[in-house]
């Protein structure tokens, strides 16, 4: 089954907007688009006088590069989570289909799906030998029996910092053909040992991949991200899409960090983060009111305390902000610490190790 017949029967064939850079048409005078003639006083070089390119040719056919997948493939907007919003809006028809998710796990997958109104399904991970682990079956399962149109797995899975193994989701993607998209949120794969799910992409049509430039290559205020798939449902998503989603100065910076010297600077501060994330797990764990620190294959951790509260109080007395998870599903007693710089690491575990010796 085409990645199409997923669609919302009502957007099957839907053109969308067509912009006035959609046109071919090219020449020295642009008065086409109502822009003006002038470029904005605070804007001398006129970057922003114009309407951008819906979608940059040279930025997709970086990302393509990068990704391992043809251009076709490959849709840039804002960020993961324009992805995750036109996945749910193309795909859900509201008070009807679902959205499956597998919580603890990032929260935009149940935001998009409660604004388009699609009914949410969980299917929680289980702790299992000190480590959160996914029941394949289980997802499956719940998708078929709920109408799931869309599966949402996060691999590397904000914020518990595990893998979704490959083989597993290539068996969901395949027994879950023709009734749901299997969506991996790669926001984090940078730091992980697991290969790409775009790999899979050959011959799963129901199997879409997001990517961003926020996290490994530190481009989070430029919003630049992207949903990788069949090439027919990129197209279908990009109907759906605001009609210029990538802001010329953003396209720019994203295409520069993407040069060879920027993308070799970009894998090596990742590889540190690697290198320094265990260490700091182990002196982590050894703390006495930290109950758990789990493995990550991102750049971050996630710890369980003895009082949570008290934690979280000591970090930000010592003016370190840490995202506080007690309000998820399983985690109330945890916190997630991101990996900084090796004198922001000590500094959390001066703060943590202070709170010992005060109790």
């Amino acid at each position: 089954m085409s990645a199409l017949g997923l669609l919302r029967p009502d957007l099957r064939g839907f053109a969308g907007y067509r912009s006035a850079r959609s046109d071919a048409a090219r020449g020295e005078v642009w008065l086409n688009a109502n822009e003006s003639a002038w470029p904005n006083a605070a804007d001398p070089a006129g970057l922003c006088q114009r309407y951008p390119e819906p979608q940059p040719d040279a930025l997709r056919a970086a990302l393509a590069a990068l990704y391992g997948c043809a251009p076709g493939q490959l849709l840039v907007g804002r960020g993961s989570d324009e992805a995750i919003d036109l996945l749910v809006r193309a795909l859900c028809r509201p008070g009807q289909d679902a959205v499956l998710v597998t919580p603890p796990v990032f929260g935009m997958y149940a935001v998009s799906a409660r604004l388009q109104g699609a009914r949410l399904v969980e299917v929680p991970l289980e702790e299992v030998g000190g480590d959160f682990v996914l029941d394949p079956a289980a997802v499956v399962g719940t998708a078929l029996r709920s109408g799931a149109r869309i599966v949402f797995l996060c691999s590397p899975s904000n914020p518990t910092g595990g893998l979704v193994p490959l083989a597993d989701i290539e068996a969901i993607a395949r027994a879950l053909e023709g009734r749901a998209l299997v969506v991996v949120d790669e926001a984090y794969v940078e730091y992980s040992d697991q290969p790409s799910a775009v790999a899979l992409l050959q011959g799963l049509p129901n199997l879409a991949v997001l990517r961003t430039l926020s996290k490994a290559h530190a481009l989070a205020a430029a919003r630049i991200g992207c949903v990788i798939a069949d090439a027919a449902l990129v197209a279908a998503l990009r109907a759906c899409q605001a009609p210029y989603p990538v802001p010329a100065p953003c396209a720019a910076l994203a295409l520069a960090a993407l040069a060879p010297d920027a993308l070799a600077a970009t894998r090596a501060r990742a590889a540190g983060i690697v290198a320094a994330r265990e260490p700091m797990r182990a002196e982590l764990a050894a703390l006495p009111d930290v109950r758990r620190a789990y493995p990550s294959q991102g750049n971050f951790l996630l710890l369980r305390f003895a009082d949570a509260g008290a934690a979280l109080a000591a970090l930000l007395a010592a003016g370190v902000v840490v995202r506080d998870q007690r309000g998820a599903r399983g985690l109330d007693d945890a916190l997630r610490i991101t990996l900084g710089t090796a004198a922001e690491n000590a500094g959390v575990l001066a703060a943590l190790s202070a709170l010992e010796v005060a109790a």
